[in-house]
Order: structure tokens, then C-alpha cells, then sequence
């Protein structure tokens, strides 16, 4: 698995170039970088979702709408355990330590280090790619999140100085661990029973989402609908 040492490895990059460069991105900069991951979101998602379709037309139709259920349960499930409600305050608290280092830079490093760890490792795209990583080896998720965090790194670094590059560390141990415990836990038993197609679908269509958020077209509540990619093989086996 090489999406947790791809996104470590985007974060100290990163750093390397906050370091190095004295100025940021232009406005028009920004925002072509920011639609050109917002694309390669839809086109890793869509093919996620392709790769997983087999079968006739009809089994592949079928596939898709079980995913789409359990989308809408994931996210009532979600809503109920106020998944959203949890990574809000995470990251409310995370952005009062970067607020109080633009007011007056460089900040403390330990604030840095948490508030920074905190956001790349409670991110939706990260959780999604981890699992996509471990169940299907499908690292381009993660190697995308690498390129965002790295981006995002590179105005961190300005704030904190280079201790903050030090996320690497816990990040990668974090996504790894999590891609881990799918391919030796979960991963088995998907397999023996035909599971792993629409855990893949539905996670396809999770990253097709974030998406349009990271376009800014849309506001969605992304943690929420994470449940949904335990529901979607258990659901797939019920209506078997």
C-alpha cells in the first residue's frame, strides 16, 4: 500500500516548497489548482465507480442503486451519531490555533503540529481513501489528498515554521494503520462473500461528492456519509 507514503511524503513536499518560496499563489493560480483537483476527484471517483460494475447492464444497475441506499442510510446514520457535529468542533478548534498565528506569526509549533494533524487526518477524502487503499489497493485517492495537503502545507509551514512538517509522521502512521486493518480485517470476508464491488461503488460515489465541494459547488456535510460504506455491503448481502 503506497497512498499512506504518498501522502506523508505530498505533505513534507510541501513544507519543502513553503520553506523555499517566499510568496504564494496568485488568486488565478489558486483557482486553477483548485479545479484541477476538483476534476481529478470526479475522474478517480467515476472510475472507482467503473471498476467495480460487472456484469450485464441490468447487475450494474442494481449495483448502483444499492450504493445510492446506502448512501441515504449512511448519512441518516451519520446525522444520528453527529458525525458532522464531531469533525465541526475538530476543526473549529484547529482553525482557533491557525487564526491566533495570523494574527501574530510564527505560532507555537505544538499548536501547529495538532491543529494541522487534526485536518489532514479527520478529512472525509483521507478516511475514503484509506479504505479504498486497503480494500482494492486503489492508492490515486490518497495521492490526490497528497496534493491538497501538500498545497495546504505549504501556507502552514509560513505560520508555524518547519516543525509543523512533522504531521508526516502521525498522518502516515494513522492512514496506514487504517488501510491496514481493512486489508487483514475487512478485507477477507468482503472478498468471500462478493462485497467488495459495492464497498468500491459506494466509495466511488462518496469522492465524486467531495467533489463538488472541492469546486465549491456544492455544501455538503461529507462525515456524515461515511457510515455509508459500512452499510453498503451489509445492505448488498440483505437484499441478495
Amino acid at each position: 500500500m503506497i497512498g499512506p507514503f504518498l501522502n506523508a511524503f505530498g505533505i513534507l513536499l510541501g513544507a519543502f516548497f513553503g520553506l523555499v518560496l517566499r510568496g504564494g499563489f496568485s488568486r488565478r493560480t489558486q483557482d486553477f489548482l483548485k479545479s484541477g483537483l476538483g476534476a481529478f476527484a470526479a475522474l478517480f471517483g467515476l472510475r472507482l465507480v467503473w471498476e467495480n460494475l460487472h456484469g450485464s447492464m441490468a447487475e450494474g444497475g442494481r449495483h448502483l442503486a444499492i450504493a445510492l441506499l446506502a448512501i441515504v442510510l449512511g448519512a441518516v446514520l451519520g446525522r444520528l451519531l453527529k458525525l458532522q457535529k464531531h469533525s465541526n468542533r475538530l476543526g473549529r478548534r484547529a482553525a482557533d490555533m491557525l487564526g491566533a498565528a495570523q494574527k501574530n506569526p510564527p505560532g507555537p509549533a505544538g499548536d501547529g503540529l495538532t491543529a494541522v494533524t487534526v485536518l489532514y487526518c479527520a478529512a472525509p477524502l483521507g478516511i475514503v481513501g484509506a479504505v479504498a487503499d486497503g480494500l482494492q489497493d486503489f492508492f490515486q485517492l490518497l495521492a490526490l489528498k497528497a496534493a491538497m495537503d501538500g498545497l495546504a502545507m505549504m501556507g502552514f509551514v509560513k505560520l508555524f515554521r518547519w516543525p509543523v512538517a512533522l504531521a508526516a509522521l502521525p498522518v502516515f502512521v494513522f492512514m496506514d494503520a487504517m488501510a491496514t486493518a481493512i486489508r487483514l480485517c475487512a478485507r477477507p470476508w468482503l472478498e468471500a462473500h462478493g462485497l467488495t464491488g459495492i464497498v468500491g461503488i459506494t466509495a466511488g460515489l462518496l469522492v465524486c461528492t467531495m467533489a463538488l465541494v472541492i469546486l465549491e459547488l456544492r455544501r455538503v456535510e461529507l462525515a456524515n456519509y461515511l457510515p455509508s460504506l459500512l452499510v453498503a455491503p451489509f445492505l448488498a448481502r440483505l437484499l441478495a
